[in-house]
């Protein structure tokens, strides 16, 4: 039997310990790292951040010149689309005062909605932003996720996202630090053990509950 998501986390927090995701001093610098990491490697977001030179904020992003803006994070890649991207989130924010407090009061399946309506932002960014931004439960699916649950065996993993997201919240504790922590210790899994090409099979804590260690 597939090892339940409950369990994976048990063992994957052994295995690691508290990876302290999101690295982000505030929600805002969060959120920047959000888009910024759409279809790159977190070392080029990093790169890009460092461009700020200090100076990010939400209102330095919405004054800022668009071909300006594009330039500070052009080593996350496809710059000008994220330079957009990145106004268009600030924006929504502004209109919350550019305050986490002004946010709190609003039900989650609305604030979901609302990020889900910016142009750019997938539901894989509005979960993050939701999860380490704000503190709210929305599991975060992507790749890694479905991969590793593809390599446990789960058969009944869904196709889709939102069906993704309910499977994995079903079957998990409703905790932010979960959600947070789980997210978290999947992606750092994959990226040192369960890797999409030759995964290193010998030493992978999940090994003997893998379906697919023996093919």
């Amino acid at each position: 039997m597939p090892m339940p998501p409950a369990e994976l986390y048990a063992v994957l927090e052994n295995a690691y310990g508290d990876l302290g995701w999101w690295p982000a001093d505030n929600i805002e610098e969060m959120m920047t790292g959000a888009i910024l990491t759409q279809n790159t490697a977190w070392s080029n977001v990093e790169r890009a951040i460092a461009g700020f030179g200090g100076r990010l904020s939400a209102r330095f992003i919405l004054e800022c010149d668009t071909d300006t803006l594009a330039e500070i994070i052009r080593p996350a890649g496809y710059y000008n689309i994220k330079a957009q991207r990145l106004k268009a989130l600030m924006e929504w924010y502004a209109g919350y005062g550019f305050d986490p407090a002004h946010v709190e009061p609003i039900p989650t399946d609305r604030l979901r909605s609302e990020l889900l309506a910016i142009r750019g932002v997938g539901r894989e960014t509005a979960d993050s932003i939701l999860v380490y931004g704000f503190g709210r439960r929305s599991f975060v699916i992507d790749a890694y996720t479905r991969r590793l649950m593809h390599r446990l065996g789960h058969e009944d993993f869904p196709a889709e996202y939102e069906e993704q997201r309910l499977w994995m919240e079903q079957r998990l504790p409703r905790k932010l630090t979960v959600y947070n922590q789980l997210h978290a210790l999947i992606v750092e899994h994959c990226k040192r053990a369960c890797t999409k090409r030759a995964p290193l099979c010998g030493q992978c804590v999940l090994a003997r509950h893998c379906a697919m260690r023996y093919q």
